[in-house]
């Protein structure tokens, strides 16, 4: 019998899940190979990983590591005009909790049995994202001031940077400078003028604590502006909207796995079902 094209799996192992979680790596292996056939890929940099994603043919994709491998795997297809028309699979295995954050808040089940069960079990399933004005996309959530945080969940499951990572960091925010995230809280109060679909939710009178943007499945991200208290806490500024430009003296700003800036202003779109991602029937 001739399989399908989605049991044909093409399964990219990041080499730094290779190097911190050998264990995990193995037991994705035998899962997925116990249920597909599996081309299995081992690229020892980034131009190898590249090279043999716009390879795979016919073949399913399946990243095999932490956020930041996701995240370059989708500035391929992005760039290859591929990302809606592909179905992307990821089986988080990374150094730490916090390097599998956005594939935790996508839906992406946690441990490696189950993610890789999702893989050859799930359905694809099609999310917004966000795009910018200077290239970059945000699949998780956007967070101003770039406060070392995990993304927040969107339902459907739970919620060491290196050189080579530069590769992903630079198609997803090419204009913008990219640096490691600060290791505690973010800095402090901020004046920025955030406008949502051309209205303006908080202006530069108003400081602000945080300012977190969220795409989800509805064609509109969620926006929440946290206002500097005086006395009581002060009740966030809550919106809905397709379009969001933040303005305002030089901030940084998290997107997913990579902190970006300084800049003095950004918008960002939301791109209805922009992208595939296999997750839990």
């Amino acid at each position: 019998m001739t399989e399908v094209a989605s049991d044909q799996l093409l399964v990219v192992v990041d080499p730094f899940a290779r190097r911190t979680d050998g264990e995990s790596v193995r037991i994705a292996k035998d899962v997925l190979c116990a249920g597909a056939r599996v081309k299995w890929c081992l690229p020892e940099g980034p131009e190898e990983f590249v090279r043999q994603l716009e390879r795979r043919g016919s073949r399913r994709p399946v990243v095999v590591g932490d956020d930041h491998a996701l995240l370059r795997a989708v500035a391929v297809l992005e760039r290859h005009g591929e990302l809606g028309g592909c179905a992307l699979a990821v089986v988080p295995v990374g150094a730490r909790p916090a390097t599998l954050s956005v594939a935790r808040s996508l839906g992406v089940p946690p441990g490696t049995v189950a993610a890789a069960r999702a893989v050859l079990e799930g359905t694809p399933r099609r999310l917004d994202l966000l795009a910018d004005d200077a290239g970059g996309l945000v699949l998780g959530a956007l967070r101003i001031p770039a406060a070392d945080a995990p993304a927040p969940s969107r339902g459907g499951g739970p919620v060491r940077r290196r050189r080579y990572r530069s590769l992903v960091l630079g198609a997803l925010a090419r204009p913008a400078r990219v640096q490691a995230a600060p290791a505690g809280g973010g800095p402090g109060p901020s004046r920025l003028r955030v406008e949502t679909d051309g209205s303006t939710l908080v202006d530069l009178d108003q400081p602000v604590r945080a300012v977190t943007v969220t795409p989800g499945f509805t064609g509109r991200a969620d926006v929440e502006v946290r206002p500097v208290s005086v006395g009581a806490e002060a009740a966030p500024l809550q919106a809905a909207a397709r379009t969001v430009t933040v303005s305002g003296a030089d901030f940084r700003y998290r997107a997913d796995a990579t902190v970006a800036g300084p800049v003095r202003t950004r918008t960002w779109t939301v791109r209805p079902g922009a992208w595939n991602l296999t997750l839990p029937r």
